[in-house]
């Protein structure tokens, strides 16, 4: 499907273009693709090659999500695709994220056959999740609307790594975010996930400011941002930045993908995490994978 020009950008001189979905802005020659390997150059138009293709398709317990303040009890229709914008080397998900063959594993799905499953589940809500959703935004913004237009509410479990034109686009149909906010240190994003910090940190700011739903996951990893230091920082970001009545999920890393040399998170560290932040005043807590 061609991708709305407003998602990217030609260039005057050659066939490259600039691909403006997400914050990697990245300038794709003709005939190949981006980092998320979703989105193609054909003579120097931009393809979306995944529309109508995902991964996988189930409902869930919202608070699995992890939301755990919006729509409580109630069950969410989850939907997930192929690739990511960032390289995540301790990716939980990377079956679909970073080493998939989507030839073979490819479900095809329209959005009405999305919106029919999840009244059919007496699903509350859609929820876009298991991979980053931002990288199948028209995809995304087609079904969602559909979505609200049958009394569904929407939800994005994202790294929160947009451009400044896709915000825009998905604050019109987006009413609770989970957000990962992987670290408080910039080194870490690019080392570990190939991305920068103050971006995702300037979105989670706007998705507060246009009161939506909005809860942090932080996944806590032994030895690379699981200082207390590191964990203060974070919630006087949330306290100063946002509000303390924003939810935070501490999570529980296991070695996984390119990071098969760590350690599971001491459980302890997650008890200090919350602990840390009960202290700084933000009112809901909670732990994941322990």
């Amino acid at each position: 499907m061609l991708v709305s020009n407003e998602l990217y950008r030609k260039s005057s001189k050659s066939q490259k273009i600039r691909c403006e979905i997400c914050a990697n802005y990245c300038k794709i020659a003709d005939g190949k693709v981006g980092i998320c390997r979703q989105h193609r150059n054909i003579n120097g138009e931009l393809f979306d090659e995944s529309y109508g293709v995902v991964s996988s398709l189930s409902p869930d317990p919202i608070e699995k999500k992890p939301l755990y303040k919006f729509l409580p009890g109630t069950l969410t229709y989850s939907i997930g695709g192929f690739g990511c914008n960032m390289t995540c080397l301790h990716c939980q998900n990377y079956m679909i994220s970073h080493e998939y063959d989507k030839n073979s594993r490819a479900i095809k799905i329209m959005p009405e056959t999305i919106i029919e499953n999840a009244l059919s589940y007496d699903c509350k809500s859609i929820a876009w999740t298991y991979n980053e959703p931002t990288i199948h935004l028209p995809f995304n913004k087609t079904a969602s609307f559909l979505a609200k237009q049958h009394g569904l509410k929407v939800i994005y479990v994202t790294n929160g790594y947009f451009s400044q034109k896709s915000v825009e686009e998905i604050l019109t149909f987006v009413d609770a975010f989970n957000i990962d906010l992987k670290a408080m240190n910039e080194n870490f994003y690019k080392k570990i996930c190939g991305a920068e910090l103050n971006v995702v940190l300037d979105n989670i700011k706007r998705v507060y400011d246009e009161n939506k739903h909005l809860e942090i996951t932080n996944l806590l990893i032994n030895g690379y941002n699981d200082s207390i230091s590191e964990i203060t920082q974070l919630c006087d970001f949330v306290v100063n930045e946002l509000g303390s009545e924003v939810p935070i999920h501490f999570s529980r890393a296991f070695p996984y993908y390119k990071m098969n040399d760590i350690s599971p998170t001491d459980p302890d560290i997650l008890f200090k995490a919350a602990q840390i932040a009960k202290d700084k005043g933000i009112a809901n807590v909670y732990l994941g994978n322990i």
